[in-house]
C-alpha cells in the first residue's frame, strides 16, 4: 500500500476474537470495523489514516491467526492477509486476551512475531478497570516478546500508557502537523467524484452538467468501468468531474473486472475534493446508499446528497423537505451533508450541485479563530457541561483548529479517554451550528501538557504534609 515517507504503518495482529477490530476502532475513534462477539467477522485488512499523537499515522486492522492443521481455505486466506499486514508495517501490536490467558494460538503467533525484524508490543485486553492488571499480564511474559500492557479496548483503559510507548517509535511532528494546516491550491481544480450504485444516472448527471455526452449513459447497468475524468470551468473555476462504476455490495460481484471497477470508483472518491453521491428517487436510502456515504465521510471529504429522477416522483411521493427530513433520518451519519433534487435527463437542478461543490470546497479549508474557537467552548460547556468521573468534574481547558480539509479541532481535557461518544457528537453539532459548516470535521480530545510535572509535584506537597502531621510538636517556653 503506497504512503507518504513520513506516515508509519502500525498492524494490529492476534488471533480471533481477541478484540482486535475494537482496539482499532478505539484508537482511530471511529466505528470503522464491524465488532461482534464471534471469531472470524474480520477477514481482510482495515487501514484507517489518522492524526495520532499529531503524527500522521495509518492503523490496519487484520483478521486472526488460525492455527495451522485447523484451518479451512478461507482461514488461510485471512492468515496470509495479516501476515501480508505485518510485512509491510512499522510497528506491530500484538493483541491477547487477558481473561483467557496464554493459548496455543498465542504462541503460535508469537513464533511468527518474534522472527520479524520490527518493534512489537504485546497489548494484553480485557483487562477491564486495570484491578488486576499485574496478574493478568504475567503469564505473557514467556511470549519472549517484551513486556506485555494491559488495555481494556472497550473501556479505553491503558491507552495513555499505549500512547508513551508509541510515541518515540513515531517521527517528531513536522511543523506543517503542528499548525495542522493543509494550505487551500487557488489554482488546482477541485476534483469532483460522481458515486452511486449502479443505474441511478450517475453517467447521465455527467453529461447534463457538462452540457454534452461526454460519457456513455445507458440504462444497462455497469456501463461504465473506469473512472473517467472531465475538465471543465464553472463561475472561473476550474473542475475534474469523474464518472465512476457502480458500487454494488461485495457479495454479489461475481466478475473479477467488476471488482476492480468498484476498486476505481472507491479510489475515484478518496481523490476528490468533493463526492456526489446520486440516489435514485424511485430507490432512495438503501443499505449500499449509507455504505457509499460512509467511504466519504471516513475519508474526510465534502458530501453532496443528489436525489436524481426527481422527475419521475415529483409531486407524487411528498414534498421536496419531506424527503430531506426522511433522508435525513435514514442517512443520519451524514445528515450534516447538504441535499440537491435533480433530474438528469430533464437537466433540471444540476448547476445547483456545482454551487454547493464550490461552497463545500471554501468551507472545507475554513478555519476558526482560537480567541472565537474558546468563546464557543465556553458556552459549550455552560449549557452542557462534561460528566463527571467519580467525585470530579470533566472540563475542557482550551481548545484549538489543528488541521483543514477537513476542518479538524483539538479539546484539551482532564480525561480525554472518558469522553462519551454522545458528548463528542454534541459538540460536533455545536460547531457546525456557530459555523454553518457542512463538511466532516474531525474532533481530538487530548491531555493537558505537563501531567508528569503535575503528578511530581502533587507527590512532594502529599509528602511534606505527611511530613509535618508526623512530625512531634514542640514544647512550649518555660515560664519564668
Amino acid at each position: 500500500m503506497p504512503r507518504a515517507p513520513n506516515r508509519k504503518l502500525i498492524a494490529i495482529v492476534g488471533r480471533p476474537n481477541v478484540g482486535k477490530s475494537t482496539l482499532f476502532n478505539r484508537l482511530i475513534r471511529r466505528k470503522r470495523a464491524i465488532v461482534e462477539d464471534t471469531p472470524g467477522v474480520t477477514r481482510d485488512r482495515h487501514f484507517a489514516d489518522v492524526e495520532y499523537l499529531m503524527r500522521p499515522v495509518t492503523f490496519v486492522d487484520t483478521g486472526g491467526f488460525v492455527p495451522e492443521g485447523k484451518e479451512n481455505h478461507l482461514d488461510k486466506a485471512v492468515r496470509e492477509q495479516a501476515q501480508a499486514a505485518v510485512e509491510e508495517c512499522d510497528i506491530v501490536l500484538f493483541v491477547v486476551d487477558g481473561r483467557t490467558g496464554v493459548t496455543s494460538g498465542d504462541e503460535e503467533v508469537a513464533r511468527y512475531l518474534r522472527k520479524q525484524d520490527r518493534p512489537i508490543i504485546v497489548l494484553v485486553n480485557k483487562c477491564d478497570g486495570l484491578k488486576n492488571a499485574d496478574t493478568m499480564i504475567a503469564e505473557f511474559h514467556r511470549l519472549g516478546l517484551g513486556e506485555p500492557m494491559p488495555v481494556a479496548a472497550e473501556h479505553g483503559d491503558g491507552f495513555h500508557t499505549l500512547a508513551d510507548r508509541l510515541e518515540p517509535m513515531l517521527p517528531p511532528p513536522s511543523a506543517q502537523a503542528e499548525e495542522g494546516v493543509k494550505e487551500k491550491d487557488e489554482d488546482a481544480p477541485i476534483r469532483v467524484a460522481i458515486v452511486g450504485r449502479p443505474n441511478v444516472g450517475k453517467s447521465s448527471l455527467v453529461n447534463a452538467i457538462l452540457g454534452e455526452d461526454r460519457v456513455v449513459a445507458s440504462p444497462v447497468a455497469g456501463t461504465t468501468r473506469d473512472p473517467i475524468d472531465s475538465p471543465f470551468q464553472y463561475k472561473n473555476r476550474d473542475f475534474i468531474l469523474t464518472d465512476t462504476a457502480g458500487i454494488r455490495r461485495k457479495a454479489v460481484i461475481t466478475q473479477k473486472v467488476e471488482g476492480f471497477s468498484v476498486m476505481g470508483a472507491i479510489r475515484a472518491a478518496e481523490d476528490a475534493d468533493v463526492v456526489v453521491l446520486v440516489l435514485d428517487a424511485n430507490e432512495a436510502g438503501v443499505d449500499q446508499d449509507l455504505k457509499i456515504a460512509a467511504i466519504a465521510e471516513t475519508k474526510g471529504r465534502a458530501l453532496i446528497i443528489c436525489v436524481n429522477k426527481w422527475d419521475l416522483v415529483r409531486g407524487k411521493s411528498g414534498t421536496q423537505a419531506q424527503w430531506r427530513e426522511e433522508l435525513k433520518w435514514y442517512l443520519k451519519h451524514v445528515d450534516w451533508a447538504p441535499m440537491v433534487f435533480v433530474s438528469a435527463t430533464e437537466g433540471s437542478g444540476v448547476t445547483k450541485v456545482l454551487d454547493l461543490a464550490l461552497e463545500l470546497f471554501e468551507q472545507q479549508y475554513f478555519r476558526a479563530g482560537t480567541p472565537m474557537l474558546n468563546r464557543v467552548v465556553e458556552h459549550i460547556t455552560t449549557e452542557h457541561p462534561l460528566p463527571w468521573i467519580g467525585s470530579r468534574a470533566m472540563k475542557i481547558y482550551y481548545a484549538m483548529q489543528v488541521g483543514t480539509a477537513p476542518p479538524s479541532f483539538a479539546f484539551i481535557t482532564s480525561n480525554p479517554d472518558a469522553v462519551p461518544d454522545r458528548y463528542e457528537r454534541y459538540v460536533a453539532n455545536y460547531l457546525r451550528k456557530t459555523f454553518s459548516l457542512k463538511v466532516p470535521m474531525r474532533l481530538f480530545w487530548r491531555e493537558r501538557p505537563g501531567k508528569a510535572k503535575r503528578a511530581l509535584a502533587a507527590q512532594t506537597y502529599k509528602t511534606r504534609a505527611e511530613n509535618r502531621k508526623g512530625r512531634k510538636p514542640k514544647r512550649p517556653p518555660r515560664e519564668t
